[in-house]
């Protein structure tokens, strides 16, 4: 039922209004009896009941929502990790978590007045202003995307493993798999940068690089064009593009890695599944995110956030490469 409100979960039970904000927020010390507390939980549930945030809110003084805004990424293993974890420690005091990807025009002022939040936890950086905003309106504020002087960008480092771990296995030609995804141009450029620096160092040319879709026919066309270059090993932009490769190798006829060795980067669950497994680079996208809590349960507290993990990425050696 829509709309339905506490003065229908009263009128159906045969209670008052107050009795049944009683009932449904816990509240100690009252004489209502067991049948008639039963009644109203009942009734709720069969209607449908669910008091606002806002009213929530509004009762308590407090919310106990955290809206947690991403920028316009895909959602994919690595995204669904952290906020998955995010959650779950939320939950344990009491907390649930509304994710908000932003896109398009619309101001991010105008969700948090409407869900009215106790902490915005932003995953991309938000304006002096609307930081100002949030905190005069009594929002705990946690920027995560501030920056930490300390901690090394890891991405260009992810990039020179992978080229690392392809010459180790005899590779002297280097292809690059960035994706055609721009929302993650930022990400895939830093390791393709870390590619390209390995390589000079080391003094081979310039990797070739070519956007791969992640589908068949995209990593076939981008196998057929590395194979006449000469290319003998692949680095992609992230294991999902990886796996695009792999297909594409195998539809080419070639053996990975004898013919052509393919890294990826995230260690997603499938990785060791694949045909053959694939070699890749993780992030410790569980300390990332067991960190991330960490800083939005500190600001809940008042306290000072724990230091970053300074977890560096690290190769994790399957069959691919």
């Amino acid at each position: 039922m829509a709309g339905v409100t506490s003065a229908d979960v009263a009128r159906e039970s045969g209670v008052s209004r107050t009795t049944v904000s009683y009932v449904l927020n816990g509240t100690p010390n009252t004489s209502i009896s067991d049948a008639t507390r039963r009644r109203v939980l009942e009734t709720a549930a069969r209607l449908g009941y669910a008091p606002s945030a806002a009213a929530r809110t509004l009762r308590s003084g407090r919310s106990d929502l955290v809206l947690c805004v991403l920028p316009d990424w895909p959602v994919g293993p690595v995204v669904e990790t952290m906020l998955d974890h995010l959650a779950d420690e939320l939950a344990g005091r009491g907390l649930s978590v509304l994710v908000h990807h932003v896109r398009g025009e619309r101001p991010l002022t105008e969700l948090w007045r409407t869900v009215t939040p106790r902490t915005v936890v932003g995953l991309t950086p938000f304006a002096p202003d609307e930081v100002q905003a949030m905190r005069r309106a009594g929002i705990q504020v946690v920027d995560t995307d501030a920056g930490d002087p300390d901690v090394e960008d890891p991405q260009p480092r992810i990039g020179r493993i992978q080229a690392e771990r392809l010459v180790a296995g005899g590779r002297t030609r280097i292809g690059y798999a960035t994706t055609s995804d721009r929302r993650v141009a930022e990400f895939a450029d830093a390791r393709l940068a870390g590619v390209r620096a390995a390589c000079a160092e080391l003094g081979l040319a310039d990797p070739l690089v070519i956007a791969v879709d992640v589908d068949a026919a995209s990593g076939t066309a981008a196998v057929d064009a590395w194979r006449a270059a000469g290319v003998g090993g692949v680095a992609a932009y992230n294991d999902e593009v990886a796996f695009a490769v792999l297909a594409g190798a195998r539809i080419a006829g070639l053996a990975v890695p004898e013919d052509l060795a393919v890294i990826g980067v995230d260690d997603v669950p499938l990785a060791a599944l694949a045909s053959p497994p694939l070699t890749t680079v993780t992030q410790s996208i569980d300390r990332e995110a067991e960190h991330l809590a960490a800083r939005v349960l500190a600001a809940l507290d008042g306290v000072e956030p724990p230091p970053h993990p300074h977890d560096a990425p690290k190769l994790v050696p399957r069959e691919s490469a």
